[in-house]
């Protein structure tokens, strides 16, 4: 019953506070990859909404942005959405928090086509990992995106 209180408190603490629950990911956070490296970034909005940027540096150190990012309270949940170049219609798709045990955080969207969750995970100061998942074409799938700090 304690453990239960606790998760509950936790959660409704989460609730009201999603810019300091999810202030971890403040900052710049980029990923090596074979064809240059994804980055986002991470600021706090003086509504303190959490509003991110996600690209794609090539070798060549060109950039593109990949998708546009916010963490913010829509009536008594927090949601991650995203707005994600040339899918969509252009349209903002948001994933609800359904989950925030052990510094792992997961959104979902049972009604997207992929992905169906997005979920980050706080490993301290300097790195982050994220990922994505949910069934593509009745396969499951999942892509992994491994942050270090900037």
């Amino acid at each position: 019953m304690i453990l239960f209180m606790v998760g509950f408190f936790s959660d409704v603490k989460a609730q009201k506070n999603s810019s300091e629950v999810f202030s971890f990911v403040l900052g710049s956070w980029e990923m090596q990859t074979p064809k240059g490296k994804n980055v986002e970034q991470w600021s706090k909005s003086a509504d303190k909404i959490l509003k991110g940027k996600s690209y794609r540096i090539n070798a060549k150190g060109d950039s593109v942005l990949t998708e546009t990012l916010q963490i913010r309270t829509i009536g008594k949940d927090i949601f991650y959405c995203s707005t994600v170049a040339n899918q969509n219609e252009g349209k903002e798709v948001c994933f609800k928090l359904i989950s925030t045990k052990n510094q792992i955080y997961i959104f979902e969207n049972k009604d997207h086509d992929f992905p169906q969750r997005i979920v980050y995970q706080n490993l301290g100061k300097t790195e982050m990992l994220a990922w994505i998942d949910g069934k593509l074409n009745g396969k499951s799938r999942k892509s992994e995106f491994r942050y270090k700090r900037q």
